[in-house]
């Protein structure tokens, strides 16, 4: 017998929405998802990333490895058989036609290959290995720090912080050597010895903020508003690992209200920071105001994973000595800096440094010397 569905029942068969397997199939998957799942998930997460790094890491090791040993044979050639800078134009254009494809093979990255080896015959700046670094960031360290001691100090921390280029050259500029862990601290009497390095690192003397476009006559609020609106430059200059927290945070003991200039949180050194701005010269009474500061955060906002807070008197001016004797009589790790407002903005520090023009005409001298010898 042969079943006949008039169309109506077909429409109406249409209609009816049948439950497909979907729903049964994602209940049943997720109870076959193991209990451990997530932290394995993670886990791979984290070894990806590794191998994506250790991955790029090799290839910027053998990028450099390759730069150095063209550096050092245009080097020895030049020294033998007295070329210049003629002989690394043609080369440099032949082996551009020879890789297309491949960026860094200009006539003017060849003569930084060559002062890259001339100045670092072994690979490394100092006792930091070169190839750790990007190939720029060498560039900026050999053309910007004449002295090989502060090169070094840059290197490392360009590799231990991952400074960007950009990074690299604005602490070259405001020389950031002779300003990091300047500051007066009473950290070695009042930290454990593990911390004390760190928390003194991250303090500077002095502090440059000529970017807020302030006279020397500013007042602290003046400031303090001006740092705020910049925060982002005042970040930089703080140094990594600074968060911020909030300006005139409301602090209240037995009923009295206090208000700290401005909290930070360092990432690095899992404690809350207190900075307190004075727009004149330090007191020792500045010293007894931010160490009660210190002891309120401690107790009222300081989580209990926390290390102890540190404090920070940015001041116009100090007396070394006497910040020196305040800070030893407080119970608080704090430090004492000053800040500049306006500054001199020095010479460029690369004028005594070669250009790429510079190292041309030291290839063409090579050259000249090389024809009235024979």
């Amino acid at each position: 017998m042969q079943l006949r569905v008039s169309s109506a029942a077909c429409s109406t068969l249409r209609k009816i929405e049948i439950p497909l397997a979907g729903p049964i199939m994602s209940r049943m998957s997720d109870q076959l998802i193991p209990a451990d799942y997530a932290s394995w998930l993670a886990d791979l997460k984290s070894r990806i990333q590794r191998s994506r790094t250790q991955a790029a890491l090799a290839v910027n090791q053998e990028l450099m490895r390759l730069y150095h040993h063209i550096g050092s044979e245009i080097l020895a050639r030049q020294s033998r058989q007295g070329w210049g800078a003629k002989v690394i134009d043609r080369l440099a254009a032949d082996l551009r036609a020879a890789f297309p494809d491949m960026k860094g093979l200009s006539a003017s990255n060849l003569k930084y290959m060559r002062y890259f080896a001339e100045l670092c015959p072994s690979l490394q700046i100092g006792q930091q290995p070169a190839d750790q670094l990007p190939w720029f960031h060498i560039v900026t360290l050999l053309t910007k720090v004449a002295d090989p001691d502060q090169r070094e100090w840059y290197a490392i921390r360009a590799v231990e912080r991952a400074w960007s280029r950009p990074t690299l050259q604005a602490n070259i500029k405001a020389q950031l050597h002779l300003r990091e862990g300047a500051a007066v601290t009473n950290f070695k009497q009042r930290l454990p010895e593990p911390q004390v390095q760190l928390a003194q690192e991250i303090l500077k003397d002095p502090y440059h903020f000529d970017f807020l476009g302030l006279g020397d006559e500013a007042h602290e609020r003046d400031i303090e508003n001006a740092l705020v609106r910049h925060i982002t430059r005042f970040l930089l200059e703080l140094g990594a690992g600074f968060a911020f927290v909030g300006r005139q945070q409301r602090l209240e003991v037995n009923g009295d209200e206090f208000f700290i200039d401005l909290l930070f949180y360092h990432t690095r050194l899992k404690r809350y920071v207190v900075v307190e701005l004075k727009a004149g010269a330090f007191a020792p009474a500045h010293a007894g105001q931010l160490n009660f500061y210190l002891a309120a955060v401690d107790a009222q906002i300081r989580a209990p994973d926390d290390n102890p807070t540190i404090g920070l008197l940015l001041c116009k001016t100090k007396n070394q000595l006497v910040a020196e004797y305040a800070l030893s009589g407080m119970a608080k790790p704090m430090g004492v800096a000053e800040y500049q407002l306006l500054r001199a903005l020095p010479e460029p520090l690369d004028t005594s440094l070669p250009t790429v023009e510079q190292l041309e005409e030291e290839l063409n001298a090579g050259l000249k010397d090389e024809k009235q010898d024979r």
